[in-house]
């Protein structure tokens, strides 16, 4: 991928990108619905086909407990993980070019600046995110010593390491270990909504720090979404104008990747755009 085009082209390439690397993922996903016949598995790829402008976010308006805790500690003590989701075409990984997870610094709780001889800083309204890790192996209790490598876009819909005009920056990228209540935070700001997608976070799970700053035996990579109210509230906000539009353009319903069920990862969104909100989700795997 060529870091020379407008941010526009960059997008359009990039989900053309994210859906090749997908549907191995959301087939796996959707093998069920194969197993119901073809139908079944044509509206599942018809879900990801019109990913890039679905029927309007309004019609994503639900129980705000969905996706809350303990919607997922309910799964978790069922034996059941969060879903497996695709890490897009942006994951810094190391499994699409950069690896930033190698790089001294990346273990961190504020990722809204850029670390080592990067110098960026992220604006946007302020987000905590809470992750709680749980065991489905173990009763679903708390996983300490596991660790989370979470990243996403900017208020302008750009990522790090690989967007035009930001290549140079790696925030809103960082790696916290689980404590003993299984959890990690981060700092950080409510992402914008961009061409194509309802807006989301990006998470990998492994089993130790170590592991994941060399990006070995991950256990789970999946994704986080917003619920709409919050999303609305956030992008009425100075410098989140083209997330209006954007966000009008899809829904979770149409998602490429929520599009087959979402509520193990619907978070739960508190606070305001003036004090900071906080996202809330537990992570079973």
């Amino acid at each position: 991928m060529t870091h020379d085009q407008d941010l526009h082209d960059h997008e359009v390439e990039a989900h053309d990108l994210g859906l090749s690397h997908d549907l191995p993922t959301l087939l796996s996903r959707r093998r069920a619905l194969a197993l119901l016949g073809g139908a079944g598995l044509a509206a599942a790829l018809a879900g990801c086909g019109i990913a890039g402008g679905g029927d309007g976010a309004d019609s994503t308006a639900g129980s705000p407990s969905i996706g809350s805790p303990s919607a997922s500690s309910a799964a978790a003590s069922d034996g059941s993980g969060i879903p497996e989701e695709t890490a897009g075409p942006y994951p810094g990984d190391g499994s699409n070019g950069v690896n930033v997870l190698a790089e001294s610094g990346i273990v961190r709780g504020d990722i809204t600046r850029s670390f080592g001889s990067a110098s960026g800083v992220a604006e946007g309204v302020p987000l905590t995110i809470k992750l709680t890790v749980l065991d489905t192996a173990n009763g679903a209790g708390p996983l300490q010593g596991a660790a989370v490598y979470l990243w996403h876009c900017d208020r302008e819909g750009r990522y790090s390491l690989y967007s035009e005009g930001v290549t140079q920056e790696n925030y809103l990228r960082g790696v916290q270990e689980t404590g003993s209540d299984g959890s990690v935070t981060f700092t950080s700001i409510f992402p914008a909504a961009y061409s194509g997608r309802w807006p989301h976070i990006h998470f990998e799970v492994y089993p130790s720090l170590d592991a994941a700053t060399t990006a070995s035996g991950k256990l789970r990579t999946s994704q986080l979404a917003f619920p709409e109210d919050a999303c609305r509230q956030v992008y009425a906000t100075d410098g989140y104008s083209q997330s209006v539009q954007n966000l009008a353009q899809t829904s979770l319903e149409t998602d490429m990747v929520f599009s087959d069920g979402y509520s193990l990862q619907l978070a739960k969104v508190t606070g305001d755009v003036s004090d900071g909100m906080t996202a809330t989700l537990n992570v079973p795997v």
